[in-house]
């Protein structure tokens, strides 16, 4: 092999070893990086080491390693998420304080549904989510509204493939997921009604940015058994307003 190869097989080496981490892995053994990254355990050493002169790991006293400060700083510099982030954060704090519940905001990537903010309610449900989560489209208020307001090809994409089911709630169906999406754009929200847990529901809004397209969705969860639906959409609605008019000044 050659030495671009070479370079280009070290370069997704230490991809696969930060690729390890993630919110069900957010610390790990030196052995449990070699199985995660399937690489050598002398070479996760290797690897790990170097990330961790970087800054991109941290190495505890108890010898795991987790993402490092340096890391963090590379991704705060996201130019999408900070515009983003700068605009939703008053909107989603306001939220939380007419709701007291869990408040989040999601950004779609591919066929899954990626949160980069959470707001988590002291009393509220428990809930699956944590910054940088994924879930698959179909199974959260969130993504639906981000499905919905998807390309028509990437939706039907979406919908031939397979549509993996949580609790007896989740839409698997693609009938029914057609009809679904259809009613998210038209009356601008979704409802997911214990489609990941059962003891919770999500009311979800679209977020638009400077051209009208849907950049991110904004929504609540609260408990199955309590859940004001009609009461919760005008304050989710309002909270996305509120964001999409901060990315879309008048001019």
């Amino acid at each position: 092999m050659g030495e671009g190869g070479e370079a280009r097989t070290a370069a997704s080496r230490l991809l696969d070893v930060l690729g390890a981490f993630g919110v069900e892995h957010p610390d790990l053994s030196l052995t449990e990086i070699a199985r995660q990254a399937r690489v050598p355990l002398p070479t996760a050493h290797r690897l790990a080491g170097a990330l961790a002169e970087w800054g991109a790991l941290d190495r505890g006293e108890d010898g795991r390693y987790r993402i490092g400060l340096r890391l963090w700083e590379v991704a705060a510099a996201f130019p999408h998420d900070l515009g983003l982030r700068a605009a939703a954060i008053p909107f989603l704090e306001d939220l939380y304080e007419a709701t007291h519940e869990n408040v989040q905001m999601a950004v779609r990537d591919g066929g899954e549904a990626v949160f980069t903010e959470w707001i988590a309610g002291r009393s509220a449900v428990g809930v699956r989510t944590r910054v940088g989560a994924r879930w698959p489209l179909h199974a959260t208020g969130v993504g639906l509204v981000l499905l919905a307001h998807a390309p028509a090809d990437e939706q039907e994409r979406y919908l031939a493939g397979p549509l993996a089911a949580f609790t007896p709630w989740t839409l698997t169906e693609p009938g029914t997921l057609r009809r679904v999406l259809a009613e998210v754009r038209r009356t601008g929200c979704a409802v997911s009604d214990r489609q990941i847990t059962t003891d919770a529901v999500s009311v979800a809004a679209p977020v638009r940015d400077e051209t009208g397209q849907v950049a991110a969705a904004v929504s609540v969860v609260v408990p199955a058994d309590t859940a004001a639906v009609t009461a919760l959409v005008p304050a989710v609605r309002l909270a996305a307003l509120g964001i999409t008019r901060r990315l879309s000044p008048p001019r």
